[in-house]
């Protein structure tokens, strides 16, 4: 069952990313932060797509920074984590920890 304030996966990674970036967090920056810290490649499209998700759902807002102090510099679109995405991000992290609990010598999940 599916509930509003579920995250997936991508979800998680887009918003702490956010955490980690501060002001700095716009899209090539989420996009980059992910890569680094992950090695999984996202495409731009993806990480506006799963942004425009998490701002109608309340969980990020967005603004318009000034012109880059460059020649023909442009505005970019910025995001910040709220607090309601804040707490999302919290259960997640609660969940994944309940559903590992207890795992960790499994003999399906033990390194080989």
């Amino acid at each position: 069952m599916y509930r509003k304030d579920s995250l997936t996966e991508f979800e998680q990674l887009v918003l702490l990313a956010l955490v980690r970036l501060g002001d700095d967090a716009y899209g090539v920056t989420i996009q980059e932060e992910i890569a680094k810290r992950t090695g999984r490649a996202a495409s731009l499209a993806a990480t506006y797509t799963a942004l425009e998700r998490l701002e109608d759902r309340g969980f990020v807002e967005a603004w318009i920074s000034e012109p880059v102090a460059v020649r023909g510099g442009r505005s970019r679109k910025h995001f910040r984590i709220r607090k309601a995405g804040a707490a999302a991000l919290r259960e997640s992290q609660q969940a994944m920890k309940r559903m590992w609990q207890g795992l960790e010598r499994h003999p399906d999940l033990r390194r080989s």
